[in-house]
């Protein structure tokens, strides 16, 4: 493989998936030194981000097995950071969030630990204490008219901390609220921030119903589907996520806790 800089051992495949001891194998003999020439450098760096989208972000059932098409990405370095990764990750894992809530499902995968941190930053009372060898829940009860703002459940997002506002090209809060499409080669899962939107400050309404058609997404899997084109399978969507700029929700922010109820 020229994209890495190495040829994996004879059985680290399974299928069309690599081994990830073989990868970590690999980096653990590289070193890299100023002196290292920029070619080893860059086969090094796609190493890396192949461990980590397959083997961290973007991580399935198997565990242990990575999936070589994100080299694909990776052949260009320059044109990589182009590549809206975090929403591919988000697809991901609101796909394995979605199967794994079927009856049938024991496993699931993706990155759970964005889970555990979203909801330790944003639902107080789950989060544990700092030095705490045990969490005691206790009983809680949710009034769900008390979750905004003043409650500890649900802790609105900060669209004006320091950390955003320094690097506002980095975070981009404003997609945070645009409704599309959210792309990861097969799947396509749908961002719909007009269901939480008090989570943005700002005032609700009775959000619709999703479309149907985007619904009939979950039906499709790589499964017996060799060869296909996910560019023009998904087209539509595609151009919907470049005009993701155009679908950004605007609302009256909450200023009364009272007037998030009057549309319902």
């Amino acid at each position: 493989m020229q994209y890495i800089g190495f040829a994996p051992e004879e059985g680290a495949f399974k299928g069309s998936r690599l081994q990830v001891k073989s990868i970590i194998s690999h980096i653990s003999c590289v070193q890299i030194t100023p002196d290292t020439p920029n070619y080893i450098v860059v086969q090094y760096a796609r190493v890396v981000a192949l461990l980590l989208m397959g083997g961290t972000m973007c991580l399935d059932s198997s565990e242990n097995l990575v999936s070589p098409l994100y080299l694909a990405k990776l052949e260009d370095t320059v044109e990589a950071r182009n590549y809206s990764w975090g929403n591919a990750v988000l697809a991901f894992l609101y796909r394995e969030l979605c199967n794994a809530s079927t009856k049938s499902k024991a496993t699931i995968g993706g990155a759970l630990q964005f889970v555990q941190i979203w909801v330790w930053s944003r639902i107080i009372p789950l989060c544990p204490r700092l030095g705490a060898s045990r969490v005691h829940m206790g009983q809680h009860s949710i009034d769900n008219n008390r979750v905004f703002p003043a409650a500890p459940y649900g802790t609105p997002y900060d669209m004006e901390s320091d950390v955003i506002m320094a690097y506002p090209g980095n975070f981009n809060p404003q997609l945070w609220r645009s409704i599309g499409p959210l792309i990861f080669y097969v799947i396509v899962e749908m961002h719909y921030p007009e269901q939480v939107l008090r989570q943005f400050g700002m005032m609700p309404n009775i959000p619709d119903q999703p479309d149907i058609q985007d619904m009939s997404l979950h039906k499709i899997t790589r499964s017996n589907r060799t060869g296909t084109d996910w560019v023009l399978q998904h087209i539509h969507y595609i151009t919907r996520w470049q005009r993701r700029y155009d679908t950004v929700i605007q609302r009256q922010s909450i200023s009364n806790r009272r007037d998030t109820d009057r549309g319902y």
